[in-house]
């Protein structure tokens, strides 16, 4: 690829694309109880299209992850979008819940693309050293998502039915396909060899399993960020219903505990002066093991009200902001080859586990915040402990490396 002439404006688009997913996710969970009396179901049901989005990320990012390698970075993004904003239109036409959970599978399939192809162009374009910042960078723009999109689609809901957050969403993906189309420049030309025959495609994410640094940071970060799916399950009910709060309400105090994600996904950037990914990112899932257990039994000893939950959740959500960026650039360091295969499967690994923890909150539903707690206590306590025991693999890999070297080295001089 050339030179980067415009750092900035590629950043911002790449931002935008990844706030596609978020924005989906943020911007309908204050119209959940609309939504449910709307098309005469209950929360806990419409709770389900927020796990079948999950479920069509998944999906999706692990047929596109190949597409991208196949056939260049923007013809699969666009021919994404498209299928994305059909169906965000299609979401606002759903006359039972049932073909809601259908349309939004659909609409993540199309939209997941935003998600892969912005790592995959950043491991293209930018220094291995400087991926995390960059990932940093793009949280500061996805964390837009959080902060505006439920008090958008908090006032949407109240005053012109939950139905348009789904043409807004058509129409901001529209504006951000037009901004790739001008705007973004193609990072990896199109690759005649690369196999797209089933066979192939498996045995190129077989490869990238193999490699322990990926498996290590994709599943440790993956799963301790399912605990931030399980609190978009359960806030809207945990807030909403069980203490209370207006739509509008809810939106703020989504807004104010965004805030602490996105401040911290900046704060990285400082840190990293001083400490490596690898550093960073033990400390922070130590000290998010610990919250998530604080907010467990503060909840399930019935010690914290309203806003004794706000201010662990804060806690909490805020660890992410250093969670995704230093594992995510780990993930992806060793692949200057094939990093939209290994995007993918990062992706799929972490919408996996997202996936199964928001579903999880609706099938343990037992009318209180235990739930939603307890998994998200477990998603981080799971994602330190596998941390360790890789590291503990890694480690043990290099010394026999190393043992398997000076051994050669002793044999050759003999």
């Amino acid at each position: 690829m050339k030179p980067i002439k415009n750092r900035s404006l590629l950043i911002f688009i790449l931002g935008l694309l990844s706030a596609i997913g978020p924005f989906s996710i943020d911007m309908y969970l204050p119209g959940f109880p609309t939504i449910a009396a709307s098309l005469h179901t209950t929360v806990d049901k419409v709770s389900y299209s927020l796990s079948s989005f999950f479920i069509g990320i998944c999906v999706g990012q692990l047929l596109c992850g190949p597409l991208l390698d196949r056939f260049g970075r923007k013809k699969p993004l666009l021919i994404g979008l498209v299928l994305y904003i059909i169906a965000s239109v299609a979401c606002s036409l759903s006359r039972s819940v049932e073909s809601l959970v259908a349309f939004r599978f659909l609409q993540a399939v199309g939209g997941c693309v935003g998600m892969v192809a912005p790592n995959a162009i950043v491991r293209d374009v930018f220094p291995v050293h400087e991926n995390a910042k960059v990932f940093s960078l793009l949280i500061l723009i996805l964390g837009v998502s959080p902060i505006l999109a439920p008090t958008v689609g908090s006032y949407v809901v109240a005053h012109l039915g939950w139905q348009v957050v789904f043409i807004i969403l058509a129409i901001v993906a529209t504006v951000i396909s037009l901004m790739v189309v001008k705007w973004l420049p193609e990072s990896k030309a199109a690759d005649p060899s690369y196999s797209l025959k089933p066979a192939s495609i498996l045995q190129g994410y077989r490869q990238v399993l193999r490699e322990r640094q990926f498996t290590t940071y994709a599943l440790s970060g993956a799963i301790a960020s399912a605990g931030l799916f399980a609190y978009l399950a359960g806030s809207p009910f945990v807030f909403m219903q069980l203490y209370g709060v207006s739509e509008q309400q809810y939106g703020l105090i989504f807004a104010f505990i965004a805030a602490g994600l996105i401040g911290c996904s900046q704060l990285n950037n400082r840190v990293l002066r001083k400490f490596n990914s690898a550093q960073i990112l033990r400390f922070v899932l130590l000290s998010q093991s610990l919250v998530g257990f604080l907010l467990i039994v503060g909840i399930a000893a019935g010690l914290l009200g309203l806003y004794g939950i706000i201010a662990l959740m804060l806690l909490f959500l805020s660890c992410q902001g250093f969670t995704f960026p230093n594992a995510a650039a780990l993930a992806m360091a060793p692949f200057s080859k094939g990093a939209g295969s290994a995007s993918a499967l990062m992706g799929a690994i972490q919408m996996i586990f997202g996936a199964l923890a928001s579903a999880l909150v609706g099938v343990f539903f037992n009318g209180t915040a235990v739930p939603m707690a307890a998994i998200m206590a477990f998603c981080a306590i799971s994602g330190f402990i596998i941390l360790r025991a890789g590291h503990s693999r890694m480690e043990l890999a290099a010394s026999e490396d190393e043992i398997e070297h000076q051994t050669m080295e002793m044999i050759e001089k003999f």
